[in-house]
């Protein structure tokens, strides 16, 4: 497919691109994808763990209001995000984006190790959740950087022919702390006694994020900057440039598309990774092994089917995958949830599986396509700041919307309507407006 973006990249780098998958590349998608793991899972985490937190570090309201208040913690995280991806993103296109990486992935780690170890509610009052606040901040904050920095690392490096299929196997990484946490959590809670785990067995798995935070930095020691990249940072070094300004005066149209493109996919992805365990035991009336094996199901599914997604956009274009994925969340949103909250474990899977295939669909378009729109020199500024606008306004928020909305309306199915609204709105952005086709440009 033509693209409508012309490169102004040297063809060498083209040359370069194009060239099968050597070591090097093959280890900055390990180190992408493991740190991709390591953020996720920091994040996904904090979600799994929504009713238990809700207990230890907002008692004394009822289950509704303590649920609400640690889900309005979680979305704390995402406003910061933009912050964190105007500095590091900044920085990323100034010094490097391996640099950049090193500390976001070590700060998420130690932020979420923090968490394990914050005394609850009953041992120091109000304290508590101001501490679980500033942790997550943290989390945010290095969030902003590591999840763009990580797929434009991934992206820069990749064959020009499989980027679609390197991104999505890199994002599929985000899935798999679903699996892993929901699995670990769950073994946890039946092997030990509720007050035990209640008391020190739920720290157990934010405790692990500060060794699997060093075993990234240590993949991503074994890596170095893309040609690309050392091509225009060579360029730069002798003027003056800003790449905020520059992102801003070059990309504004662009990155509003992408404010709502992955807006839409965050959404998505934090009702499944974030919301749904609660939203299960809560209003499915299921119980939390119930939810974790129904959730940790869907996620496994997420992780295998979103390459397959990125294969598909390689060949047929980012754009058809987006529009197709937008409609496919507007028809099935609403049935899905439903059949999410039945009150019966297997229809309770099949609608999240139902739900992961259009997600999927549109993951084969929109991971690639929000870093492939910008150029090198500002990828990861214009994407930074958008990517995390659109998860801040879309996905930190879908948790609490979620569960206010079901409280609100009394509809249980309610956030599928919200879902099936918001796809609405982007299918009709991607059919009416001037979003570009990306696939195979360079640069």
């Amino acid at each position: 497919m033509k693209t409508e973006i012309q490169s102004q990249e040297p063809q060498a780098v083209l040359q370069q691109e194009r060239k099968a998958a050597n070591g090097m590349q093959k280890r900055v998608l390990a180190g992408g994808s493991i740190g991709q793991f390591i953020e996720f899972y920091d994040f996904t985490l904090y979600g799994l763990s929504a009713v238990v937190l809700s207990q230890l570090f907002f008692p004394g309201t009822s289950a509704l209001a303590g649920l609400l208040a640690t889900f309005a913690t979680f979305g704390v995280a995402f406003l910061v995000r933009p912050l964190g991806g105007l500095f590091f993103g900044a920085l990323g296109d100034k010094i490097g984006r391996r640099k950049v990486l090193f500390i976001t992935l070590l700060s998420i780690g130690g932020a979420t190790a923090l968490i394990g170890l914050l005394p609850t509610h009953a041992a120091i009052g109000a304290a508590a959740p101001i501490l679980l606040v500033l942790c997550r901040m943290v989390q945010g904050f290095s969030a902003g950087g590591e999840s763009v920095g990580a797929p434009a690392f991934v992206f820069e490096h990749a064959p020009i022919n499989k980027r679609g299929f390197w991104l999505n196997i890199t994002l599929a990484a985000t899935a798999l702390p679903s699996v892993f946490g929901g699995t670990l959590i769950l073994v946890l809670s039946s092997s030990m006694s509720s007050e035990s785990f209640m008391s020190w067995g739920w720290r157990i798995p934010f405790l692990l994020a500060l060794p699997m935070a060093f075993f990234g930095l240590w993949i991503r020691s074994k890596t170095e900057e893309s040609e690309a990249f050392k091509a225009v940072l060579a360029k730069e070094k002798t003027k003056e440039y800003s790449p905020l300004r520059e992102a801003f005066a070059e990309n504004k149209v662009r990155m509003l598309q992408v404010i709502f493109v992955m807006g839409l996919t965050a959404m998505g992805f934090y009702f499944l990774s974030g919301y749904f365990v609660s939203y299960v035991q809560v209003t499915g009336n299921l119980s939390r092994d119930q939810s974790l094996l129904a959730n940790a199901t869907a996620m496994l599914f997420y992780a295998l089917l979103l390459p397959v997604g990125g294969i598909i956009g390689d060949r047929v274009g980012r754009k058809p995958m987006l529009i197709a994925g937008s409609a496919a969340l507007a028809l099935l949103s609403i049935p899905c949830f439903m059949l999410v909250t039945s009150g019966s474990l297997p229809l309770a899977i099949a609608g999240q599986l139902l739900f992961v295939v259009p997600m999927c669909i549109y993951g084969g378009g929109c991971y690639t396509f929000f870093v492939e729109i910008f150029t090198t020199r500002t990828r990861f500024t214009s994407a930074a700041i958008s990517y995390n606008v659109g998860y801040a306004i879309f996905g930190g928020s879908a948790p609490f919307v979620g569960t206010f909305l079901v409280s609100q309306s009394g509809l249980s199915a309610a956030p599928g309507y919200y879902m099936a609204g918001a796809a609405v709105i982007v299918f009709l952005l991607l059919t009416l407006t001037k979003v570009p086709e990306t696939h195979h440009r360079v640069g």
